[in-house]
């Protein structure tokens, strides 16, 4: 198979994977437009149609969809091949991609950066934030973070964080004017912020447990959105009440008082963030050594690096 043979189906199992040219040519760095043509030229070399196009979505036909079943594996056992065949000479090495929410970005891969580069240089990091629920094998990712309720199927999970809670949260002012909920019945009756997944665009129901007692409530009320940045600001402003996961900029909020939280008695907990990835039988050395950094233990040396002032490590 000459290179440009195998250019051509792998980026025929990227646009696959992700069912979008524009996510698909991200991922390969390459422009959309240069992409297309890279897809025009497979078909034509093939002499069948791959692909069923439209303004809005992209998917395989039926040729496309039995040639993508046959080669998505085999492409994944050769790049499985090159990432062992790094990993025999001692070195951690390559692009380690990953897929995750954008409280796990901020609250537990930022920080650990820095020890991360210093521990394993030869790494590039390739993080991509999403809130929604993507799914990390078709998408190419060696591991996804997640809350623990929300991962997928036959995966390797490892524990992170404790567990979160939700909390219902709303400024003193609009409880002033509004009065606070005793119930989530009550609700009905409130300013609600909603929040919307993230690719589904489904907006979610809020759940409240108390004493065993589960109760999930619709509302309805001035804004929704997905994601945390715009809707803390609208509650901060008075739009409504909000129930969300306690990030640092709600807690922040609510040791400043300018948020309040109501529904105390009925607040729910969620298993915390969790690292997951697929059930293969080799584990990339990076991807090892990232789990580590996460969970702040040991990082192994790499062979050949220099300590700080020139000394050896070995």
């Amino acid at each position: 198979m000459r290179g440009s043979e195998f250019a051509e189906l792998k980026a025929f199992v990227a646009v696959v994977d992700w069912a979008s040219f524009s996510r698909a040519a991200d991922q390969l760095g390459l422009s959309r437009s240069a992409l297309s043509q890279i897809i025009r030229q497979l078909e034509s070399r093939l002499g069948v149609r791959l692909l069923d196009r439209t303004t809005r979505s992209v998917s395989p036909t039926e040729p496309g969809r039995r040639l993508h079943e046959r080669i998505a594996p085999m492409l994944r056992e050769m790049d499985d091949a090159v990432e062992q065949a790094v990993s025999a000479t001692g070195r951690t090495a390559g692009t380690l991609r990953i897929n995750a929410l954008s409280m796990a970005a901020k609250k537990v891969i930022a920080p650990r950066l820095g020890r991360f580069h210093a521990a394993c240089p030869d790494v590039v990091l390739d993080i991509v934030i999403d809130d929604g629920l993507s799914d990390i094998v078709a998408g190419g990712f060696d591991a996804g973070i997640r809350v623990g309720e929300r991962l997928q199927n036959d995966m390797i999970a490892v524990r992170l964080t404790p567990d979160v809670e939700l909390l219902a949260v709303a400024s003193p002012e609009y409880l002033a004017r509004h009065g606070e909920p005793a119930s989530p019945a009550d609700l009905q009756h409130h300013a609600c912020l909603n929040w919307r997944f993230p690719g589904s665009g489904r907006i979610a129901r809020w759940e409240f447990v108390r004493d065993g007692q589960r109760v999930e409530v619709q509302v309805e009320g001035p804004l929704t959105a997905n994601h945390q940045d715009i809707v803390i600001p609208a509650a901060l402003q008075g739009l409504g009440i909000f129930y969300a996961y306690n990030d640092d900029g709600i807690a922040e909020a609510l040791e400043r008082g300018q948020l309040k939280r109501v529904l105390r008695d009925w607040a729910q907990t969620l298993p915390g963030l969790h690292l997951y990835y697929a059930n293969r039988r080799y584990v990339r050395p990076a991807l090892r050594a990232f789990i580590d950094c996460l969970l702040d233990r040991d990082i192994p040396e790499q062979p050949g690096r220099e300590a700080p002032g020139g000394a050896s490590r070995s």
